[in-house]
């Protein structure tokens, strides 16, 4: 699997579906649309919240709201 791409899950809200789309858009943004299928396939199956999480974190790093704000602050600056 490519290197995982940055998503900034910590901070949202909790609710698994909500994840689940900022981790799909996430990776369908880099161009991993099938993994993101793959991945939202994988979650709605699984049997628990702990065992979802787990398989978000497969596909994506996951970090933090307010980190991946002040990264976007910075590119708008150069």
């Amino acid at each position: 699997m490519p290197k995982k791409p940055k998503c900034p899950l910590i901070g949202q809200n909790g609710n698994i579906f909500n994840l689940m789309g900022i981790a799909s858009k996430t990776l369908k943004r880099n161009g991993m649309s099938n993994d993101a299928k793959e991945m939202c396939d994988r979650i709605t199956s699984s049997a628990s919240y702990d065992e979802a999480l787990s398989i978000i974190d497969e596909y994506v790093e996951i970090t933090s709201a307010d980190d991946e704000e002040t990264e976007d602050f910075g590119m708008e600056m150069m």
